[in-house]
Order: C-alpha cells, then sequence, then structure tokens
C-alpha cells in the first residue's frame, strides 16, 4: 500500500491512448481473469487507457507517459484496489481524479513531476488542499523524490484510514502540525532526507495515535527540543544520521510507553541514564558509557552499540544483564581484559546477531573473537589487579597565596585505574572538571592560584574494576605578605580566612541544636503555667464570721433564748 509523489522525466516517444480492444482488455495491456489485474507496464501510453473491465482490483500503469489524471479517467473502475502509476511524466493530479474509488488501498505515484504553475508565479511545487479527499480507504502513502517545498494545511484532509505516511527527499524546510493534524488515525510517520532544522513543540500535538516515529538523513537537525514529542505516546522512536551530539532526555522524559530508540549515526559522545526495552547506538562516535547508565533499562533485550569508539562496556552499567538477550559491540576497538568478562562467560547464550566482537587488545589475542576463546585464556587476559598507589610518603606542601600546587599520585593496576581526587570541602576533582583544580595526565592533582580556604587533606583515589586504593597529601596556604597587598584585599583574604566552611553534617547539627533549645523553652513555660494552676486551685475565697448578741433582761432576753446567731461572709 505505497503511494509515491516523485519528480523523474524520460524523454521517450509519446503514444496516444490506445482506443478499447474486443473482449474486455485493452490494446497492450494483460489481462489475467482469476486475480482481476491488468498490468500496461512500458506501453509508451500517454493517458489512462479505455476499455479496462469494471471489476479490476489491480491496474498497473507504470513507466508510460501520462501527464495528467483527469476526472473521470477512473470513475469506471469502482471496484479497484492498487493503482499503479509510477514512473510516468504526470504533471498534474486534478480534483476530483481519485473519486469514485472507494476500495483503493495503494497507490503508486513515485517518479513523476508534480507541479503546480500559478498563473503569473515561478515554478511552485506544493501539495493542494484536499488533494486526497476521496480517498478514504488510502492506508498507506509515499511521497518523496520531488521537488516538494510546501504542503498546505488541508492537503491530508479526507485521508480517513491512513496509518502510515512517509515524507522523503523533498524540499521541506518545515512541517506543518496543522496539515498532519487531519491524520488522526496515523500509526506511523517517517521523515526521510529533508532540510529540516529543527522540530517545533506544535508539529506533532495532534497525532495521539502515532506509535513509530522515524527521523533519518537531516543532516540540518543539531537537538530534539525538551517539548518537540510533546503530545505523542510513542512506542518506538529512530533519529539517525542527523547532528544532534547528546540523547534527548528531556524530549524522552514524558514518553512513558517508548520500548525501541534508535540513535545510530549520530554524533553522541556519552549515554545518560534511559529506560527502554530496545536501544540502538550504532556509529554514533560513542567513545564512554557513564557509570549506571542503562540502570533504568531493567527489561533491556536489545542493545546494539556496534562501530563506535568503546574500548569496554562493563557490566556494572546496567541494573541487570539476565534480561539482555542480543547485544552488538562488534567494530569497537575493545580491551580484553576483566570488564568484559561477564561478556565472554555469556559468549555461549549471547545473540551476537551474526556480527561476533573481537579483542583490539592485548596484542596477543588482538583480532580474537569473544566467542571463540578458549577457557583458559580467561585466567590469563580477563583477571584484574587491584590498583596500587606508587608513592605512599605524605605529601605535606606549604604554599603562599597565589601560588600553583601539584600532587603527585600515580597507580598502576590491571586495567589501568582512573585517578580522582576529593578536596578538604569533599568537592570530587576529576580530568573534566572545571575551576581551578584539575587532575592532570598520570594522576597528579594541580590547584592554580591557591588560597587560603584551600588549605587540609586532599584524598587520591585510584580505581578500576578490581577495586581501588587511597593516598592522602595535605596542604596549608599562607597568605600574601602584607607589603604585596592592598588593604582592600587584606581585608577580603582575612574574612575568607575567617569563614569555615559549611557541609551537611554542620548544617544539621546546628538545626538539631536550634531545634532542641526551642523545644526545651517552650516545655519549661508548660511546666509553670502548670504550677501556677495548680496553686491557684488551692487559695480559699470565703470565711465565716460569728457575731453573739448580747443578753438583755425581760421577755426580750426570753426570746432570744435560742443560742447565738450565725452568719456567712463572702470575700471578693
Amino acid at each position: 500500500m505505497t503511494c509515491w509523489l516523485c519528480v523523474l522525466s524520460l524523454p521517450l516517444l509519446l503514444l496516444p491512448a490506445a482506443p478499447p480492444p474486443a473482449g474486455g482488455c485493452p490494446a497492450r495491456c494483460e489481462c489475467t481473469a482469476q486475480t482481476r489485474a491488468v498490468a500496461c507496464t512500458r506501453r509508451r501510453l500517454t493517458a489512462v487507457p479505455e476499455g479496462i473491465p469494471a471489476e479490476t482490483r489491480l491496474l498497473e500503469l507504470s513507466r508510460n507517459r501520462i501527464r495528467c489524471l483527469n476526472p473521470g479517467d477512473l470513475t469506471a473502475l469502482p471496484a479497484l484496489e492498487e493503482l499503479d502509476l509510477s514512473e510516468n511524466a504526470i504533471a498534474h493530479v486534478e480534483p476530483g481524479a481519485f473519486a469514485n474509488l472507494p476500495r483503493l488501498r495503494v497507490l503508486r505515484l513515485r517518479g513523476n513531476q508534480l507541479k503546480l504553475i500559478p498563473p503569473g508565479e515561478n515554478k511552485l511545487v506544493i501539495l493542494l488542499d484536499y488533494t486526497f479527499q476521496d480517498l478514504h480507504s488510502l492506508r498507506r502513502l509515499e511521497v518523496g523524490d520531488n521537488d516538494l517545498v510546501f504542503i498546505s494545511r488541508r492537503a491530508f484532509a479526507g485521508l480517513l484510514a491512513l496509518e502510515e505516511l512517509t515524507l522523503e527527499r523533498c524540499n521541506l524546510t518545515a512541517l506543518s502540525g496543522e496539515s498532519l493534524g487531519h491524520l488522526r488515525g496515523l500509526g506511523a510517520l517517517r521523515l526521510r532526507h529533508l532540510a529540516i532544522a529543527a522540530l517545533e513543540d506544535q508539529n506533532f500535538r495532534r497525532l495521539p495515535g502515532l506509535l513509530h516515529l522515524e527521523i533519518d538523513n537531516w543532516p540540518l537537525l543539531e537537538e530534539v527540543a525538551a517539548g518537540s514529542l510533546r503530545g505523542l505516546n510513542l512506542t518506538s522512536l529512530s533519529v539517525t544520521h542527523t547532528n544532534i551530539t547528546a540523547v534527548p532526555a528531556a524530549a524522552l522524559r514524558h514518553q512513558a510507553h517508548l520500548t525501541c530508540l534508535n540513535l545510530s549515526h549520530n554524533p553522541i559522545s556519552t549515554v545518560p541514564r534511559v529506560r527502554l526495552r530496545e536501544l540502538h547506538l550504532a556509529g554514533a562516535l560513542l567513545a564512554v558509557v557513564e557509570p549506571q547508565a542503562f540502570l533504568g533499562l531493567r527489561q533491556i533485550r536489545l542493545l546494539n552499540l556496534s562501530n563506535n569508539l568503546l574500548s569496554t562496556l562493563e557490566e556494572s552499567t546496567f541494573h541487570s544483564v539476565n534480561t539482555l538477550e542480543t547485544l552488538r559491540v562488534d567494530g569497537n576497538p575493545l580491551a580484553c581484559d576483566c570488564r568484559l568478562l561477564w561478556i565472554v562467560q555469556r559468549r555461549k547464550t549471547l545473540n551476537f546477531d551474526g556480527r561476533l566482537p573481537a579483542c583490539a587488545t592485548p596484542a596477543e589475542v588482538r583480532g580474537d573473537a569473544l566467542r571463540n576463546l578458549p577457557d583458559s585464556v580467561l585466567f590469563e587476559y580477563f583477571v584484574c589487579r587491584k590498583p596500587k598507589i606508587r608513592e605512599r610518603r605524605l605529601q605535606r606542601v606549604t604554599a603562599t597565596a597565589g601560588e600553583d600546587v601539584r600532587f603527585l599520585c600515580r597507580a598502576e593496576g590491571e586495567p589501568a585505574p582512573t585517578v580522582a581526587w576529593v578536596t578538604p570541602q569533599h568537592r570530587p576533582v576529576t580530568a573534566t572538571s572545571a575551576g581551578r583544580a584539575r587532575v592532570l595526565p598520570g594522576g597528579t592533582l594541580e590547584i592554580q592560584d591557591a588560597r587560603p580556604q584551600d588549605s587540609g587533606t586532599y584524598t587520591c583515589v585510584a580505581s578500576n574494576a578490581g577495586g581501588n586504593d587511597t593516598y592522602f597529601a595535605t596542604l596549608t596556604v599562607r597568605p600574601e605578605p602584607a607589603a604585596n597587598r592592598t588593604p582592600g584585599e587584606a581585608h577580603n583574604e582575612t574574612l575568607a580566612a575567617l569563614r569555615a566552611p559549611l557541609d551537611l553534617t554542620t548544617i544539621l547539627v546546628s538545626t538539631a541544636m536550634g531545634c532542641i533549645t526551642f523545644l526545651g523553652v517552650v516545655l519549661f513555660c508548660f511546666v509553670l503555667l502548670f504550677v501556677w494552676s495548680r496553686g491557684r486551685g488551692q487559695h480559699k475565697n470565703n470565711f465565716s464570721v460569728e457575731y453573739s448578741f448580747r443578753k438583755v433582761d425581760g421577755p426580750a432576753a426570753a426570746a432570744g433564748q435560742g443560742g447565738a446567731r450565725k452568719f456567712n461572709m463572702k470575700m471578693i
């Protein structure tokens, strides 16, 4: 099911269309009743021949001299399912040319001269609105090998059943998200050999059903922007033969269903952490695979790193190699040492896809395929030797501010160990570090323009697949003599020397002490309130006053013989 729009002209003799023949088959054509096919290839026809049986399903008109498709040329063929018009001289497809073809699923127009020449303008190649509006059953369309420079907004309107679209070898310099938005059922999009420099955010937003996206041979493409794949739910992505220099991790962050990624033949030097089942990075100038780069590949089954610059691929790069079925590391200058032991141990079960990796070093096994190595070689070449730092004498250096300082750290081991340093502020320094401190070839630490705050103990760490070794050196930097400094410089250096470096431990201890002090004050206040409230409840606010009246002689006295009178008084 292919549809090509191409530019190709051949100077051959033009013949008129053949008249309808007897027997229901056009002249110079071959008809097959069983398959309902009509083949008119290489007949030098200048138009669609008449007399084609109405029940024809397959019509071959390739390699003729047909110049134009007009309305009505194919309307008598309602049962047509496949039409091949490739390698003709077609320059115009008039609206309605594909009308009354409800069953057409395959359309081939490769190698033609589809051009539009508007009045008063120069030659311009475009896809007009509603060019394919009558092809409701078309499933696959390929547009390529022409001078196409523009696709109108509604060029793909009407392609309701289209599942695959290929655009290649055109003069397109941009993609129209609005024109692609009419292809709601599109499942695969292939964009090859185009001069497009960037992918924009809105290019694919209206393609929610797109599962497979292929971008190949875009020499101007240098970056896949973070939002360029927004709105997609891809399962496979291929970006090959471009000039991108890094894995587009930001653009892939929201592709939760992506299982296959092909970034072959790009100038990519390192690999970040990615989550996939199938990863292709062939011919990508890859020199280093960062530690734990494939840690997220918990279900990785196929890994293709062929034709790169890798000297090794360590097992620690993966979360687990038990799910790995196919591994391609051929075409790399592999150093056969203990770092590749995990591959050698699985050499009988791993699938190398017919391309066996071979050793580049050491010289004794150079050119030997890993699968063919005898077991006796494993104990000779695939054994690691732990790093050992040669000079163990403690280096104590005292320098004046502004001087350059160097500490030596030479280590040996098998394979050759890598050397890194750790500063008194617990900051790692490697060969790729930027700043005043760096590691020179051979493991030497160089500190340029030393300052008093650089004083302290430095740790050298030499490591390889067999283990690591450490070494210590101390540095004391004295302030520059006052005679050589301005008052402002002296004041600034004094403040810098007095300013103690803050690390995570200091911050945590200070925070804990502050919290404890605050909680202690709050608790003390609550205790005071509790004691005060308990003591307040024991005070008595009432007291009794007893008053006895004087005795009076006579009847009054008799009336008062009932005892003393009492009453209470309340104090507020």
